[in-house]
């Protein structure tokens, strides 16, 4: 299975998670069949809200789940239409994110628990 999850920095496994997906500067891809790890550079990092286009530059990369804090609907919709899961986590990195995951301890989200505007319907999304 392939992960993708927004990161602070270029650590891998050890990366700290952005708090919103499509604003993270790196995307660290996990493959946890070939026991890989990836790190891309965000180049639209900065980009306006509604404007994230990060999701086209994964679809190349055969993403199965997506593991965040937080993200955009438009994200969110252009995720489910390609057929990437979208799971939420408050944990701090990449490790534990996934190792949640696995535990099955992770919530998959909803369009309705997506970002509108800068805010999640459970608080600030952090962007």
């Amino acid at each position: 299975m392939r992960f993708c999850l927004p990161t602070l920095d270029d650590r891998g496994r050890e990366g700290l998670l952005s708090p919103h997906f499509g604003s993270a500067p790196y995307f660290t891809i996990v493959d946890s069949g070939a026991d890989t790890v990836e790190v891309l550079l965000n180049r639209g990092a900065h980009h306006a809200p509604g404007t994230c286009k990060a999701v086209r530059g994964l679809r190349e990369k055969a993403i199965d789940v997506v593991i965040c804090p937080g993200l955009g609907r438009r994200a969110f919709a252009s995720l489910q239409s390609t057929g990437i899961a979208v799971f939420t986590t408050n944990e701090g990195d990449v490790a534990k994110a996934l190792a949640a995951y696995q535990a099955r301890r992770l919530t998959r989200l909803t369009a309705a628990e997506a970002c509108q505007g800068g805010r999640h319907a459970s608080g600030h999304c952090g962007d």
